[in-house]
């Protein structure tokens, strides 16, 4: 059974989509491959990934005891984050919105190449118990809402 172990840096001031283009190329490699690659980039933002990749790491290693060596990048996700929002004075008047995004990152590190696991839609949908209602030919409704509607 594998373990996965995340990281999570909030709040970064780099666009989602430029952090993106630099997670694609370490997401399923290996830890050294991926801190290599990271280290080697030209972009800002891998400074950024590589302390949280060296994060993600180092909680595997002193809170589920794994080796470094036997760990993949299992996971990479660059969600968004708020914007910050100005503006740039321009002619006549006018004014121009900024905004400069910033970006969520999370990074999971596991023993085997396999995604973390997910909650299907199903079995969401199966923890989420509803109302039963259900409609008659006569067009009366039945169910929970139904008899405190005829009180």
């Amino acid at each position: 059974m594998s373990t996965h172990v995340k990281a999570t840096a909030r709040y970064v001031r780099v666009a989602p989509n430029k952090v993106r283009q630099v997670v694609a190329h370490i997401r399923g490699r290996r830890i050294e491959d991926a801190r290599r690659m990271l280290l080697l980039s030209p972009k800002e933002v891998s400074d950024q990934l590589l302390k949280t990749l060296n994060s993600a790491v180092a909680n595997a290693e002193s809170n589920h005891d794994l080796d470094a060596d036997d760990l993949f990048v299992t996971a990479a996700i660059v969600d968004e984050g708020p914007q910050l929002k100005r503006f740039q004075p321009r002619a006549m008047g006018r004014a121009y919105r900024i905004r400069k995004r910033t970006s969520h990152i999370t990074i999971c590190v596991g023993t085997e190449n396999t995604p973390p696991p997910r909650h299907s839609r199903q079995a969401v949908a199966a923890a989420a118990p509803r109302a039963a209602t259900t409609t008659t030919t006569s067009g009366e409704t039945s169910g929970d809402t139904a008899a405190a509607d005829k009180e």
